[in-house]
């Protein structure tokens, strides 16, 4: 249908006032981030020595039992917030 006389085009959708395209991409990057969340809170190894053992042997990188033990408590923090984030950001959204 073509728009009225006294009606100028925009790029906006009629829904908000905002275009919509970007929240399939959003929802997607979401989806994404709390995949790889879960992801790491569900495979990472629960010894540091384990840790320092899969890293050496897929990345050929060594590690000390220290380091090992801080990326290890980094990861799951890491994606503990990223979760978090994720979770905050839905509430707001839903409250709007």
């Amino acid at each position: 249908m073509l728009p009225q006389q006294d009606q100028p085009v925009t790029d906006r959708c009629c829904h908000g006032g905002a275009s919509q395209s970007s929240a399939p991409t959003r929802r997607g990057w979401e989806v994404a981030a709390g995949v790889v969340s879960i992801g790491v809170w569900a495979f990472l190894p629960k010894c540091p020595i384990c840790l320092a053992a899969h890293l050496a042997l897929w990345t050929g990188l060594g590690l000390s039992l220290t380091e090992a033990t801080y990326l290890r408590w980094a990861l799951l923090i890491l994606s503990g917030v990223l979760l978090l984030g994720i979770v905050a950001r839905r509430i707001v959204r839903r409250e709007r």
